[in-house]
């Protein structure tokens, strides 16, 4: 499956795209609204035929009938999407994990529908018809593969984009012979590679934090429901948006480099819920799971292997020398003297060398 993203032009139609999406927010709060009811009356979850048997028989009453604006197809969805998540809610309920059932959304925060078969059209050049309406679409490359889902979403400024879910028959990459490398993520350093070729952390939500509390002062100080306070918002909105962008680029640029210059890459499998805990804010800023999911998208297109060594190693307390392990070693503990060999280790470096070395002996037994 491949997924093709392409901006909506600005129109006064899109006003309708707008009410679609808003009107998907209020069928999504009823089908919630629908399931804790039947939960509390039967002590058991809505099943999802009976919910889609009611909500066909809902939009024909005059009070539901602004539902027909919206296609039969993306109310399917929505409540295929609910019911996925109510499923695994009770699952995770059932083994004990800690997690939350789907909740309420405000309908100005919803954000999109999905349509599958029916409810589009491509047309020749960048156009594209929902329902009786064209629309226009900077078309940046063409779109290939059997196309599966079409979903339409809407960001905090108001952009409206397209997203095509298509089906493609695609060559595997054979894997490729080169150098290896180790990479262990940071706080200072983005990543710090065993070979001593480092990449910096550039942190652009802390570059970009005073534009961000300007943004935000001059919000609050707006009245609620004013014009005023709604042009507020999308300066804040677009500050967010121009930092998610670069750090978007960067993540993209650094996985490309680093795909193409080696053929194995070894990383830690990163806990990052427990990472944010620590650290907060710096380890959002520095999205290291998203970098991970795209490094291993630009691997599969150049036959680099990455493989991802267990997640409680204790890369920095293991001697990379000798293999001696410290009992403890705390986290403010930058650099340290190995008590067997005498080997003075920087903490980062130590460790991005053992993620390598147990890498490469894990590559090796899957050769074997």
């Amino acid at each position: 499956m491949k997924t093709y993203c392409f901006k909506l032009y600005n129109a006064k139609r899109n006003r309708k795209l707008h009410q679609q999406i808003n009107v998907a927010g209020c069928i999504y709060n009823h089908c919630i609204a629908l399931h804790k009811r039947y939960y509390q009356l039967y002590g058991k979850s809505l099943p999802l035929y009976k919910l889609q048997l009611h909500l066909t028989k809902l939009k024909r009453i005059n009070r539901f009938k602004f539902w027909n604006i919206l296609g039969s197809q993306a109310i399917q969805d929505l409540s295929q999407r609910i019911d996925k998540g109510y499923k695994l809610f009770f699952r995770n309920l059932k083994h004990k994990i800690r997690t939350a059932p789907p909740r309420f959304k405000k309908v100005k925060k919803y954000r999109s529908f999905t349509l599958k078969q029916a409810g589009y059209k491509l047309l020749d050049g960048n156009k594209i018809q929902f329902g009786k309406q064209i629309y226009k679409y900077h078309k940046s490359r063409e779109i290939e593969g059997l196309i599966k889902t079409v979903t339409i979403k809407r960001d905090a400024l108001g952009d409206i984009y397209i997203y095509f879910a298509c089906e493609q028959e695609v060559n595997e990459v054979m894997t490729r012979t080169g150098n290896s490398v180790g990479y262990d993520f940071g706080l200072k350093l983005f990543l710090t590679a065993s070979d001593n070729v480092d990449i910096e952390s550039p942190l652009f939500f802390k570059q970009n934090a005073n534009a961000i509390k300007r943004a935000n002062r001059k919000l609050s100080s707006k009245k609620k429901g004013s014009n005023n306070r709604e042009r507020a918002r999308l300066i804040l909105a677009r500050v967010h948006k121009r930092t998610a962008n670069q750090r978007k680029e960067f993540h993209f640029k650094t996985a490309q480099d680093v795909a193409e210059q080696y053929a194995t890459i070894c990383i830690e499998d990163l806990n990052i819920k427990a990472m944010q805990m620590m650290w907060g804010r710096k380890i959002s800023d520095l999205g290291h799971s998203c970098f991970v999911n795209i490094l291993k998208h630009q691997c599969s297109k150049t036959g680099t292997k990455v493989i991802e060594i267990p997640r409680f190693y204790p890369s920095s307390k293991t001697c990379s020398s000798c293999g001696h392990l410290l009992k403890e070693l705390s986290l403010a503990v930058r650099e340290w003297i190995c008590p067997e060999c005498k080997t003075t280790h920087d903490r980062d470096r130590n460790a991005a060398l053992n993620i390598l070395k147990v890498g490469m002996s894990t590559l090796l037994g899957e050769v074997a």
